[in-house]
């Protein structure tokens, strides 16, 4: 008689025919950053902290020193420099150019990724130059846009940064900012594209914490449509054949089906995000004592690797190395 039991039977046994295991290797940790030199916790997402430079440099390091190869950069920047062509994300003397020599400097094998989308510097939120059309009607351009994040790539590149990561959803963006990158001698930055960025509730305290919800309308006309999986796929083919050399969906844990579909599409490494919100249900439901916070957690991320993604960006990373460790 056929018993799969069998596999399951002992520790030892379970261990050894295990199909998916995590590492410190598999994540990605998301870092918030201010000018202010004082550390602020984020109401919206417990446990996480919007630091200061000098603490950012010091929260990098003990995440190299666990095993987190990386780290994605994500500014909150003053209100007195956001404008609504975003002109300050191009800065070669603004906070995320700063933060990166501060952090090469002091752990030079850790792997800077930035974030490359206008919303934490555009007046108007949105992850795009804002204009209204002749109906008065909110438009996002596109072309323009791009112009702006190849800008913003190369200042980020200037500084030092490994991977530029666009974030935006604009249409040829990956094509614009890899010709730009290359023209300028930067043929070793690599481009980790959000791919498939649904336009999802799971966001809301992400935005808390940088300030960078949109002052009007939505981001529905860039972001994909919560209820799509082809044209995740028509988003991948384009990417790769843009010059992308990872890809990335998000959200994680609610889009398993999209991470595994973007998988099978490609041979290009997979990122997944697990987003705040996916963070914040966790972190609730364990501290009223619902869940064992390092089990569902763990799970969590078993089940984005399980899908097939390559690298999960988490702000579980530090947590979930020291479980891993036990």
């Amino acid at each position: 008689m056929n018993r799969p039991r069998r596999n399951r039977r002992t520790p030892a046994i379970r261990s050894m025919v295990r199909e998916t295991i995590l590492t410190p290797a598999d994540f990605i940790l998301p870092v918030f950053f201010h000018e202010d030199a004082e550390d602020t916790p984020i109401a919206s997402m417990p446990g996480v902290t919007r630091w200061s430079l000098e603490s950012l440099v010091k929260e990098a390091g003990e995440a190299h020193a666990l095993g987190i190869p990386a780290i994605v950069l994500f500014p909150k920047i003053e209100e007195s420099f956001k404008t609504p062509d975003a002109g300050e994300c191009s800065n070669d003397d603004g906070l995320v150019p700063r933060a990166i020599r501060a952090i090469k400097a002091a752990h030079p094998t850790l792997c800077v990724i930035t974030d490359v989308a206008l919303d934490p510097y555009n007046s108007d939120g949105h992850d795009g130059i804002v204009e209204r059309d002749e109906w008065g009607e909110l438009e996002i351009l596109n072309d323009e846009t791009v112009a702006v994040l190849c800008e913003q790539a190369l200042c980020h590149a200037r500084a030092g940064a490994d991977i530029v990561s666009p974030s935006d959803m604009m249409d040829g963006r990956v094509a614009a900012i890899r010709e730009a990158l290359d023209e300028e001698g930067f043929t070793k930055v690599s481009i980790l594209s959000y791919t498939a960025k649904y336009a999802s509730a799971f966001y809301g305290p992400f935005r808390g914490a940088l300030d960078s919800a949109p002052k009007e309308g939505d981001k529905k006309t860039y972001q994909m449509d919560p209820s799509n999986s082809r044209e995740a796929v028509r988003e991948t083919l384009l990417d790769e054949a843009e010059g992308a050399d990872m890809l990335m969906v998000k959200p994680a844990g609610i889009y398993l089906d999209i991470i595994a579909k973007v998988r099978e599409t490609t041979t290009l490494p997979v990122a997944a995000y697990q987003v705040s919100g996916e963070y914040l249900m966790l972190k609730s439901a364990a501290a009223g004592g619902w869940l064992d916070e390092r089990k569902i957690v763990l799970e969590s991320l078993t089940a984005i690797k399980r899908a097939g993604a390559d690298m999960i960006l988490t702000y579980f990373a530090k947590q979930a190395c020291g479980w891993l460790a036990k």
